[in-house]
């Protein structure tokens, strides 16, 4: 299996999307501040959503898109009810 998530930083709203493999051990990764630049400058990353791809290439052009205008867009429909809460 294939994971395309989205995190966001608790305290100042920020968001990472990313692509794994193995995704407990990734999400894992991210809280202790180990990854990339951006993830571990910052800490307190929550998993917000996450969608699963049997195929990588399939899920590397959904990261892709997701990071775009167009997927922010359609992350923030997906993601309404979540982000009026926690505004």
């Amino acid at each position: 299996m294939h994971f395309v998530y989205l995190l966001e930083k608790k305290n100042d709203k920020s968001w990472y999307i990313g692509y794994t493999n193995n995704l407990k051990r990734r999400i894992k990764d991210r809280k202790q501040g180990y990854g990339c630049r951006t993830t571990s400058l910052k800490i307190n990353w929550k998993l917000i959503y996450f969608e699963t791809h049997l195929n990588k290439l399939d899920a590397l052009g959904r990261e892709k898109f997701l990071k775009g205008g167009s997927g922010r867009k359609y992350l923030k429909k997906q993601l309404k009810n979540y982000l009026s809460i926690t505004d």
